[in-house]
């Protein structure tokens, strides 16, 4: 079954239905398998795998347990291969708009292409819809699709390129790292010295090839056609330097909405869903989990989300039917 396929019952009621089709919501579907209830994905994107296939599929992610690196778009294959076992159905580029509680218990959601009828909902929609942060540099608007990037979705549209990013966070340096070998050169500016990113992938940066200036920042972009220079100015001491370039990513992150879910009734705060220990929103019967949600000592990690997923699904299997154990015991002892 591939992800564009859907089961021949989706105009029926499933068990549970899955809004996301990242990590998380991959996840909680193949666990609504091993619950033995039916699920569908709905996400607004057009392929599953959320940011991780959006985003960053050449990234390597490190906390995934038992991988000591994994690419991403390597991590979705395997979570979309584990999720249909159990043959869910799924929706993609498709945007849920509503979510209502009928009188008869079930929950419709209205998406802008159709309707969908479930008895339970896991909300796993990452951070929601996501945009650029704009870069304050003179030019910006000149080179978008010339030369500017916000992602890296194929490394050889870099090979032999003259490349510039900007930022101090994860992805910034992420991005320096796996463009480093595969460019020509690869120059790393940021407005102070230290860097949000993870510690050690900081230092593989510093121990890297990659030209690492701090304290500067992106002025102005110049070009023709393309992008072809960049001016780069000192905080500190005010000195410019103009360097040629062919490609600029950006690595200053996205800023983030919940879209229609904010009109849903949900308890939210600083535009995350609240949840307690049972991963259950203030409404009965609709769960979350992933980086959508919030709880205190929340950690927004991959892995995180992977523990929440089964929380989710199996307290959705309770309010389902209240007889059903809320945990069924390890998936080790699952008889084939």
């Amino acid at each position: 079954m591939t992800e564009t396929q859907t089961r021949p019952e989706d105009g029926q009621v499933v068990d549970i239905a899955i809004i996301g089709g990242g990590p998380t919501g991959l996840f909680a579907a193949f666990y609504c398998g091993m619950r033995d209830a039916s699920c569908k994905i709905i996400d607004s994107l057009p392929e599953l795998g959320g940011q991780l296939a959006t985003l960053y599929p050449e990234k390597y992610i490190y906390d995934v347990a038992g991988f000591p690196k994994i690419r991403a778009r390597d991590l979705v294959t395997q979570l979309k291969e584990q999720a249909f076992q159990y043959h869910p159905s799924v929706h993609l580029d498709e945007r849920v708009e509503g979510l209502n509680r009928r009188e008869d218990g079930l929950f419709e959601l209205k998406t802008d292409k159709q309707s969908h009828l479930a008895k339970a909902v896991i909300l796993a929609g990452g951070i929601g819809v996501f945009t650029p942060r704009p870069m304050p540099a003179e030019g910006t608007e000149r080179f978008e699709g010339k030369g500017i990037h916000y992602y890296i979705d194929d490394l050889e549209k870099f090979r032999g390129k003259k490349t510039l990013v900007v930022g101090g966070g994860d992805s910034a340096v992420d991005f320096a790292l796996m463009l480093d070998g595969v460019a020509e050169s690869v120059t790393l500016v940021h407005r102070r010295d230290q860097f949000r990113a993870h510690e050690l992938s900081v230092k593989h940066l510093m121990e890297s090839n990659v030209d690492v200036r701090t304290f500067v920042e992106l002025k102005a972009l110049d070009g023709q056609d393309r992008l072809e220079r960049a001016t780069l100015i000192h905080n500190k001491t005010k000195e410019e330097t103009t360097i040629e370039v062919d490609a600029l990513i950006s690595g200053l992150g996205f800023t983030a909405s919940l879209g229609p879910i904010s009109e849903w009734g949900l308890h939210i705060e600083n535009n995350e869903v609240v949840v307690n220990t049972k991963m259950e929103t203030n409404l009965p019967g609709v769960y979350a989990a992933g980086d959508i949600v919030t709880y205190p000592g929340k950690i927004k990690l991959i892995a995180t989300g992977f523990g929440e997923a089964p929380t989710a699904v199996n307290n959705a299997k309770t309010f389902i039917d209240p007889k059903a154990k809320l945990s069924p015991g390890h998936s080790s002892s699952r008889k084939e």
